[in-house]
């Protein structure tokens, strides 16, 4: 699990949506030359075959990288690295920020919360969830691999727990 600081705002990325994003950026960096075959992203992303084999799987679904058959064949991504969001590789790993689900995850119940028709805290929620799809919406895999954290320029802190 990663935690990405930015200002005074922390947020958990999870280990799936960190390593699907690694293996996405392998990809923008090096599949305009050639297909990235699953063992090379392994070794790169010092991963296991299976779970870089599970990531690529999510992402395929998710409809952000193809697997090129044969000889040369490997993964590449389905369109250029520009018009690939951050938001896009999330939410292709997993539910957003705020989603239907959200509040189920965290109070470990199968049933819905108790709050949920007179919810104090959903509207936060809400525009907490909005902010974050927004501003990764704007940041690109072209981005990343130039160097571009966030539209301001400034470096995310991350830090591994």
């Amino acid at each position: 699990m990663m935690i990405l600081e930015y200002n005074s705002w922390k947020m958990k990325i999870t280990a799936l949506e960190e390593y699907g994003l690694r293996c996405m950026l392998l990809l923008a960096r090096r599949s305009a030359a050639s297909p990235v075959t699953l063992p090379e992203i392994s070794d790169n992303e010092g991963i296991t075959l299976p779970y870089a084999g599970k990531l690529l799987m999510i992402l395929r679904k998710g409809g952000l990288v193809k697997a090129v058959r044969g000889r040369n064949g490997g993964y590449i991504l389905t369109r250029p690295a520009d018009l690939t969001s951050l938001r896009d590789i999330f939410t292709a790993l997993g539910e957003p920020v705020g989603g239907a689900r959200h509040c189920g995850r965290y109070t470990k119940e199968k049933s819905p919360c108790i709050h949920e028709e007179d919810c104090s805290i959903k509207d936060v929620w809400g525009a907490f969830a909005q902010f974050i799809n927004e501003y990764s919406q704007g940041i690109t895999l072209a981005d990343l691999v130039n160097g571009k954290s966030n539209s301001e320029g400034a470096p995310l802190k991350t830090a591994k727990i």
